[in-house]
């Protein structure tokens, strides 16, 4: 079992459905956490839901926007001295339409959160560790990210680049004791799987026939997935592709 005493845990998209559950699972081992997102009321709600189960700190900020970007980080830094983990996992789906139909804001949009949020966060938290000499990045990707699909090239696109982005800090950062890893999740069911069925015209859980396993994710799937990457018993993996995807790989 993972154990977190007094570690110091950043999440951004912290109010979604993945990043609640997973700040719920650092808590319940006794990590501190930060939890970022836009979306002050959702924020409000996650601070009150789990405010009981151990320190949580929250905060406003939009991760396209490098100043609020070095806001969350200081305010972390000054609050606790340091970042341990950083689960890297805001983003958006974009809009379900061909190619053909997809407007070039539509693209901005969504490589604004999914591209340039990742990018920011890891640019100003990968600072702070490098200070530290020591501390570990996960970066939210998605099966989307290593395959292609149809109906959501922006999002595809996005996720590939979160690929990229974590194999180069991975290796630019191993001298300083900072491991980098992505995590992939198939269909998870989440707010943001019923607005693709939604796009789609699919009802709920059709995709999860895609699934060999035969189900979407559940948020607890990714989280527990970070927490093992996050836990010192990964010391030795860095700059991978974690599945968290039912089989789909395998197809």
């Amino acid at each position: 079992m993972a154990h977190f005493t007094d570690k110091v845990v950043v999440i951004t998209g912290g109010a979604g459905a993945i990043g609640k559950v997973t700040a719920e699972e650092f808590l319940a081992k006794g990590a501190k956490v930060v939890i970022v997102d836009l979306a002050a009321d959702q924020l409000d709600e996650v601070k009150e839901d789990l405010q009981s189960r151990g320190e949580i700190h929250t905060i406003q900020a939009d991760v396209t926007n490098e100043t609020d970007v070095e806001k969350y980080v200081r305010e972390t830094v000054d609050r606790y001295g340091k970042i341990d983990v950083f689960f890297n996992n805001a983003g958006i789906e974009g809009k379900v339409a061909p190619i053909t139909e997809q407007k070039a804001e539509d693209l901005d949009k969504v490589l604004a959160v999914n591209v340039r949020g990742i990018f920011l966060g890891l640019k100003h938290v990968l600072a702070v560790m490098k200070e530290q000499k020591y501390g570990t990045v996960i970066n939210t990707s998605s099966v989307a990210g290593l395959h292609g699909s149809s109906g959501v090239t922006p999002y595809i696109a996005s996720k590939h680049a979160v690929v990229g982005l974590t194999k180069a800090t991975a290796v630019e950062f191993a001298p300083y004791n900072v491991r980098v890893n992505s995590v992939h999740p198939s269909p998870a069911n989440t707010r943001m799987m019923r607005s693709l069925e939604g796009g789609m015209g699919t009802d709920e859980g059709t995709l999860s026939k895609t699934i060999p396993l035969g189900r979407y994710a559940e948020s607890s799937d990714v989280a527990n997935m970070v927490l093992f990457l996050a836990d010192d018993k990964s010391d030795f993996l860095t700059g991978g592709q974690y599945l968290v995807d039912g089989g789909m790989g395998a197809l």
